[in-house]
């Protein structure tokens, strides 16, 4: 069958087909792009700003000649709406949509593919035709576990967002299975957000917000109150928490390049004190976060003379050593590894980097790496109790290790006998042959 888009029409007659029987669905309506819904979607909830969509898409000319079609590719089209990833007629028509819509849509060239057109496919200043589908779509992930989930109700200001230090003014509705539980303005140091009452995502979604910008996020256990929940707010442990946010205003803090050594050395002892006090606390991630700004300040620092660069170091592995012990509580044990090896870049004789490697490596299992890093700290420090008892909780993790790799070998050497002598009954022929066809009988291998 064939319907009023397949047939070829000019720009004035397609928009006063499209505009009779759908939507115009610019902002300033201008009939840039018109939506016809030729299949309605589940339920009333619609994509927000910057969140992961799936579409199927079929674009045409208005000649009707297709020029792209996902569903030739056999796969859906992913993107974060509202970004200015794709074409401005689908941020602007996929944010009208439900769930399992399908629709039609007009696109004039301001929003599709503007005057240059699309070498080879597109003629310059072409309205273009978009048949589309919404498959899915789901909130934005700002974390690599999927811990916090970010869907913006109304797009900020700017191109700034808040860094580690700086002061934001917010209001915040919290709210764990529907009950709210806070609701206030309030201001805090970005890093700081603990000391407010405030969750860790809603800190670290910080960084990703503009000013003015009004989202919602869906934090899990570990971005919220974790295993000990929240007296205060009545909730329990592991639970999932929903915080409501309007960014306000925020103060950028200084950075590392806006910063002479001098500053950069008076600032260092508070903030490593706040990582301190964190890490006393339980606040791993915390802590974790204040240590990481240290490193952003003095790891491109070169300093003139010696003391400088003395200093500069040793702020640097005071550093890298809390990280690594902040990434051993975490059971983050690459990363122990990787600021132990930073420090012993600089001092192959550390004693606290060569132990906190070792108890990394041990726990990965890397039973010689860890024993040969123990053993290094003995060279250091002799007297070291600890590295000796575990060089022997390594050598005996190497033995089992070894016992059960026999044991291993032993079952499938059986296992490859007894298959072969089955096979030998019913052939007559020599389990040898069998096991190893390759090499002829009579032959030193």
């Amino acid at each position: 069958m064939t319907t009023d888009q397949d047939l070829p029409m000019d720009s004035q007659s397609a928009t006063a087909m499209f505009a009779a029987k759908g939507l115009d669905v610019t902002p300033n309506k201008d009939q840039g792009v018109i939506k016809i819904v030729k299949c309605p979607g589940l339920g009333a909830e619609q994509p927000m700003i910057g969140d992961r969509v799936t579409v199927h898409y079929t674009g045409k000319l208005l000649t009707g000649k297709t020029f792209d079609c996902s569903r030739d590719r056999k796969e859906p089209f992913c993107f974060n709406v509202g970004r200015g990833q794709v074409l401005k007629a689908w941020d602007i028509c996929v944010l009208s949509m439900q769930k399992g819509e399908a629709c039609t849509l007009l696109c004039k060239p301001d929003y599709a593919y503007g005057p240059p057109g699309n070498p080879d496919k597109i003629p310059p200043n072409s309205s273009v035709i978009f048949e589309m589908e919404l498959v899915n779509f789901e909130g934005e992930l700002l974390t690599d576990d999927s811990g916090i989930m970010r869907r913006i109700k109304v797009k900020g200001d700017g191109y700034t967002n808040p860094n580690d230090g700086a002061s934001v003014d917010v209001h915040l509705e919290g709210r764990c299975a529907g009950r709210l539980f806070d609701c206030r303005d309030v201001s805090f140091i970005v890093g700081e957000a603990e000391d407010r009452g405030i969750p860790l995502g809603v800190d670290r979604a910080m960084d990703k917000m503009q000013r003015g910008e009004h989202c919602v996020l869906y934090l899990k256990p570990k971005y919220a109150f974790g295993s000990e929940g929240s007296a205060v707010y009545k909730i329990g442990p592991d639970e999932d928490v929903v915080y409501e946010v309007i960014l306000k205003d925020f103060q950028r803090a200084k950075e590392s390049w806006e910063m002479d050594l001098k500053e950069k050395l008076e600032i260092f002892v508070g903030v490593k004190h706040k990582g301190n006090q964190y890490f006393k606390a339980g606040r791993y991630l915390q802590a974790v976060i204040q240590y990481q700004r240290i490193v952003s300040w003095f790891e491109m620092e070169c300093g003139t003379g010696l003391e400088q660069q003395k200093k500069i170091q040793e702020c640097l592995l005071t550093a890298h050593l809390n990280l690594a012990l902040c990434f051993l509580r975490l059971k983050e044990f690459s990363q122990v590894v990787d600021n132990c090896n930073k420090v012993i870049e600089c001092d192959e004789s550390n004693e606290k980097a060569l132990y906190r490697r070792g108890e990394a490596r041990l726990l990965r299992n890397e039973f010689n790496l860890a024993r040969a890093d123990f053993q290094q700290v003995l060279l250091v420090n002799p007297s070291n109790r600890a590295a000796r008892a575990q060089i022997s909780i390594c050598q005996t993790k190497i033995k089992e290790h070894h016992e059960q790799d026999k044991r291993t070998y032993a079952n499938m050497f059986k296992k490859f006998a007894e298959r072969d002598a089955k096979v030998c009954e019913l052939t007559g022929l020599e389990a040898i042959e069998l096991t190893y066809p390759l090499f002829p009988k009579n032959v030193l291998i």
